[in-house]
C-alpha cells in the first residue's frame, strides 16, 4: 500500500509516519480550500487570508486524522494487539496492525472508536464556532467551522460498510460474531468494499461526462484504491489464517550458508553473494555463535577498488528482533515480521546460536499448496 515513508514523530509509543503520496493530498487540499471552499464560504477577504486559512485548515485536518488513527491504535493496544504505527498517505491515514483482532468484539471496538472520535471532534468544532461566531475574526471562525464540518464528513464516510473502511470493519465484526468465521466475514465485507469501489468509479465516470474533471479523477482514484485495498485485505487474512498454528520448525533450512567475520569483502562477493544469490548472510564464529549479519546493501556502499581492503567484520551489523526469530515461533508471526521489515529471510536463533534460516519463498510455497488442497480455512471467534 505504501511507498517511501518518513517518520515524523513518536507519541505514546506509536510512530507517526508520512508516505510520499501525502504531499499530493496536502497540496490539493490546500489549493482547493484557498481557491474554492473559503472564498465561497467567507467572501470578501483578501486572497492572502484564504491561503492562510487553507494552510491552517489542512494542518487541522491531518491533525484530526492522526487523532482518529490514534484512537484505533490505543484501543488495539489496550486489547493486546501489536501496532506498527500510523501512516499518513494520499487518502488520509491508517493505523497499521501487526495482525488480525483476536475476536469479533475487539474488532468492533477498534473500528467504531475512529468514527466516534471524528464525530466528537466535529461537535467540539461546531461548539467553538458557535461560541466565537460573533467575536472572533472571520478567518478563525471559517477554519473552525470547516474542521467541525470535515470531521463529521470523515465520521460519516468511514461508517460506510465497505471494508477496509471502519464501517466495513464493523460489518465484518457483526458477520464474524454471528457466523463464527473470520475468513468468511472478511470475504463478504471485502466484496461489499469492492462493490462500493465500483460505485465510486462509476461516479467518477459520470462526473467526467458532466465536465467535473477534478472530481472525476478523485472519485475514480478513490474507487480504484478501495477496490484494491478490499482485495488485499482479504488476501492478507487468507495468508495469516493459512499459516497460523504452523510451527516455524517446519520451514527451517538447517545448516545455512554462513560467513566468517575475517574474510574480505571481495571474498564475500565472489564466493558467497555471486554463488548463492542471497542478500543477507549470517556471520558466525566458533560453534555457530551468531555474531551478526552482513547484507548486499552494506557491501554496495564499498567502492569496487576497496573490496580487498575491507572485511566482513567492518560491514556486519548486530542481530536484532527484526531479523531473528525464536525456534518456537509461529509461521504467521514470521511472515508478519518479514512484511513489516521488508526482509525475505530470518535467522532462527536460540540463546545466541544460529539454528537455521527461514525464507519467505518457503512460507509462500507452503501456503499456496495448502490453499490449493484445503481451501481457505475458517477461523473461529
Amino acid at each position: 500500500m505504501f511507498g517511501r515513508r518518513i517518520t515524523l514523530f513518536k507519541l505514546l509509543g506509536f510512530e507517526v509516519r508520512l508516505d510520499a503520496s501525502w504531499i499530493i493530498l496536502a497540496f490539493l487540499v490546500t489549493w482547493s480550500l484557498a481557491s474554492g471552499y473559503f472564498p465561497a464560504q467567507d467572501p470578501g477577504l483578501d486572497r492572502a487570508d484564504y491561503w492562510w486559512m487553507a494552510a491552517a485548515a489542512a494542518v487541522g485536518l491531518f491533525g484530526s486524522i492522526i487523532v482518529h488513527e490514534f484512537a484505533h491504535s490505543l484501543v488495539a493496544r489496550r486489547r493486546g494487539m501489536p501496532m506498527k504505527g500510523i501512516t499518513l498517505f494520499i487518502f488520509g491515514g491508517v493505523a497499521e496492525m501487526g495482525g488480525e483482532p483476536p475476536s469479533a468484539g475487539v474488532e468492533f471496538q477498534m473500528a467504531i472508536v475512529g468514527p466516534l472520535t471524528s464525530a466528537a471532534i466535529g461537535i467540539i468544532g461546531y461548539l467553538l464556532y458557535r461560541a466565537g461566531q460573533n467575536s472572533w475574526p472571520a478567518p478563525v471562525t471559517g477554519v473552525v467551522h470547516y474542521l467541525g464540518w470535515i470531521n463529521w464528513m470523515l465520521a460519516i464516510f468511514n461508517m460506510v460498510p465497505a471494508f477496509p473502511l471502519d464501517g466495513g470493519r464493523v460489518l465484518r465484526s457483526a458477520i464474524w460474531h454471528y457466523r463464527g468465521d473470520l475468513t468468511r466475514a472478511t470475504r463478504i465485507a471485502s466484496q461489499v468494499g469492492e462493490g462500493f469501489g465500483i460505485l465510486l468509479i462509476a461516479a467518477g465516470i459520470v462526473s467526467l461526462f458532466m465536465g467535473n474533471v477534478v472530481s472525476a479523477i478523485w472519485w475514480f482514484i478513490l474507487g480504484m484504491f478501495l477496490r484494491s485495498a478490499a482485495e488485499q485485505s482479504y488476501q492478507q487474512v487468507l495468508v495469516r489464517t493459512g499459516l497460523e498454528g504452523e510451527p516455524i520448525t517446519r520451514f527451517m533450512t538447517a545448516h545455512p550458508v554462513t560467513v566468517p567475520p575475517n574474510i574480505s569483502v571481495e571474498d564475500l562477493i565472489d564466493n558467497y553473494i555471486y554463488r548463492y544469490h542471497h542478500k543477507m548472510f549470517p556471520v558466525v564464529t566458533g560453534e555457530d555463535h551468531l555474531a551478526g549479519c552482513v547484507t548486499a546493501r552494506a557491501v554496495s556502499a564499498v567502492p569496487r577498488e576497496e573490496w580487498r581492503q575491507h572485511s566482513v567484520q567492518e560491514l556486519m551489523r548486530p542481530c536484532s528482533p527484526d531479523n531473528t526469530i525464536a525456534p518456537d515461533a509461529d509461521a504467521a508471526d514470521a511472515l508478519t515480521k518479514m512484511s513489516r521489515t521488508g526482509l525475505s529471510r530470518l535467522m532462527v536463533v536460540d540463546h545466541g546460536h544460529l539454528l537455521a534460516i527461514v525464507a519467505l519463498k518457503d512460507l509462500l510455497d507452503f501456503l499456496t499448496l495448502k490453499l490449493e488442497l484445503e481451501g481457505p480455512g475458517p477461523r473461529r471467534a
